[in-house]
């Protein structure tokens, strides 16, 4: 079959309709001038009218400030050393839509001097979206919609990096439901699903502070916490916590009864955390209050009573509940 070389014309016009498809648009800035050049991809992914004037900080204030930022500081480094760089960059339309696009950037030089900056500019918003959607699926629990335990230890990773709450307390606790496999047992684990479900929203309820709330295994549950109040505050708002959890669960016209087992360790202010030392300490304390009778606060190594403030708790839980003296 013969074919027609393609004229520079109709060459175009296919590669100008690709890049529509693509979603890409080609662009260039003089330095001298700061005279910006688009072609129709750009303006539509910035939500403009094809061919209107266009003014830079007109341009750079459709960028979010993070994005923004780093455009310049990566646009300035680029003209200093001649190399280009390519950033994902949040913006939002002229006509007020969240929009991400893909930067790439390059610059051309005359007699040894920086001239002119170019590149593409691309809509990747539905990549985006996807790569969220697939996070979301690794990283959240689908029964209850809190964190993951995958979530919960890369927080606890990056908390590594930065002395635990900054200037303030802090508390790692861990959360199991007392005797949850006889209500899976004799009700279903449709009766099970639903005490989890509950058991979520009154910690995000009663805990709405939180740094982070992660189910991290079957029955068992996880938070951090932050109080500049000092630990007397963070106690009392684990004894929260403990009192909203025995609350029973309607389900099915019936009265499930509930009830929880917390173990913590608290987390000094300008202390770098150590993620499985902190961990394995809450869980000692949870062994302590389950083997204490259940439904009961053990916090490990028990804080307040070596800095002598265990009487000014204001909190008075109920009976159940174990304050280790």
């Amino acid at each position: 079959m013969n074919r027609t070389p393609l004229s520079d014309a109709e060459a175009r016009r296919l590669y100008d309709q690709a890049a529509l498809l693509a979603g890409i648009g080609a662009w260039e800035c003089e330095l001298a001038t700061e005279q910006l050049s688009w072609t129709d991809g750009v303006y539509d992914l910035f939500g403009l009218p094809r061919g209107s004037t266009l003014h830079r900080p007109s341009a750079v204030d459709l960028y979010h400030d993070d994005s923004r930022a780093e455009m310049e500081r990566l646009r300035a480094g680029m003209i200093r050393s001649g190399k280009g760089f390519v950033l994902d960059a949040r913006i939002t339309t002229a006509a007020g839509a969240e929009r991400w696009m893909r930067l790439s950037a390059d610059i051309s030089h005359s007699h040894g001097r920086p001239v002119r900056i170019h590149g593409a500019k691309q809509d990747i918003t539905r990549e985006k979206q996807m790569w969220q959607g697939l996070r979301q699926l690794a990283y959240n629990d689908p029964l209850t919609g809190l964190a993951n335990r995958r979530a919960f230890e890369t927080q606890l990773s990056e908390l590594r990096r930065h002395p635990a709450g900054g200037g303030a307390f802090g508390v790692l606790a861990i959360i199991d439901l007392d005797m949850f496999k006889p209500i899976n047992d004799r009700l279903g684990h449709a009766a099970g699903d639903a005490c989890l479900r509950q058991v979520a929203l009154r910690l995000e309820t009663t805990l709405s502070d939180a740094l982070l709330i992660a189910r991290i295994g079957g029955d068992e549950f996880a938070l951090l916490l932050c109080s500049t109040a000092g630990w007397p505050c963070l106690r009392h708002r684990l004894g929260q916590a403990l009192a909203a959890l025995a609350r029973p669960v309607a389900w099915n016209g019936r009265q499930i009864e509930l009830s929880a087992s917390i173990g913590a360790t608290m987390l000094k202010p300008g202390r770098y955390l150590d993620p499985t030392q902190s961990f394995a300490e809450a869980d000692s304390a949870l062994y302590v209050a389950k083997a204490a009778g259940r439904n009961r606060l053990h916090i490990f190594g028990d804080p307040l009573q070596h800095c002598g403030l265990s009487e000014t708790l204001s909190f008075a839980p109920p009976a159940s509940v174990l304050l280790p003296v």
